[in-house]
């Protein structure tokens, strides 16, 4: 079982930015992928940033230039740094990772995007 834990949602100005974390319950190392999701009311989860066991990262094309996904192995924690920040930004932010054929999810943390 892994768990995962997100923090540094919250409500920011069109512009900000936010740094997102999720720490695992286990080494990262014995981890997959892992990655970030958003899901926005009345809207589809949907792929935010994908970091993989090798240190690759992919970034959906609405947040290439502006979000950047990142991993500390020693922390067992991966970031989501987030500048530029729109309102269309605003959504719940999931973590994802995933081991073998096991696909885990943190609990979703809220970023708000006023304008």
């Amino acid at each position: 079982q892994v768990q995962l834990v997100e923090s540094g949602g919250g409500l920011v100005q069109a512009g900000e930015s936010l740094r997102l974390s999720c720490e695992a319950s286990v080494n990262v190392f014995s981890l997959n992928d892992m990655g970030w999701y958003r899901q926005a009311p009345g809207k589809q989860r949907e792929l935010v940033a994908v970091i993989t066991s090798g240190g690759s990262t992919i970034h959906a094309n609405f947040v290439k230039g502006r979000f950047t996904i990142s991993r500390d192995n020693a922390k067992n924690t991966v970031y989501l740094q987030m500048n530029s920040l729109k309102p269309e930004d605003t959504a719940v932010y999931y973590c994802n990772a995933k081991k073998g054929i096991y696909a885990y999810w943190g609990q979703g943390t809220q970023v708000t995007v006023s304008s």
